[in-house]
């Protein structure tokens, strides 16, 4: 393996969720894509599949978060913490405080304030984008 390319995270409002991740989060975005035909449908293993696509990145690093808003088939429930698999995302801030008050004051849920790791190498607070989905928020502390 040479690198983390993308991880994809399956919403149910490409808008809300451009908002949360561009706008309150800082990534950066491309077209919205749709895809559908037998690439695709191969590709996930299903029948008649449409998605629309947004691949989204961050001011350093590779890795892409890639939105999947599927207008078939419906998609499911999100994923809870305790689930099997992927739970959530972790992404790198510079200053976490300052983006708990913005998001908190646009509506966003956390788990609990910002909070300095035990071990102190981090600050960190839980929060859920528009559809449920975890995302840990991490600020690396010198």
């Amino acid at each position: 393996m040479t690198s983390v390319r993308h991880i994809g995270i399956v919403v149910s409002d490409m808008d809300a969720s451009m908002h949360f991740y561009c706008d309150l989060l800082g990534l950066r975005s491309a077209d919205v894509i749709a895809e559908s035909g037998s690439f695709l449908d191969g590709l996930l293993g299903m029948d008649k599949a449409r998605i629309r696509t947004a691949k989204l990145a961050a001011s350093d690093g590779p890795t892409l978060i890639e939105l999947l808003a599927f207008d078939q088939p419906e998609p499911t429930q999100a994923t809870p913490l305790t689930a099997i698999g992927p739970t959530h995302v972790a992404l790198s801030v510079s200053d976490l405080d300052q983006l708990y008050q913005r998001m908190t004051k646009a509506g966003v849920d956390f788990n609990a304030p910002p909070a300095l790791s035990p071990q102190g190498g981090a600050k960190v607070a839980f929060c859920r984008d528009p559809d449920g989905t975890f995302i840990e928020l991490v600020e690396p502390q010198k």
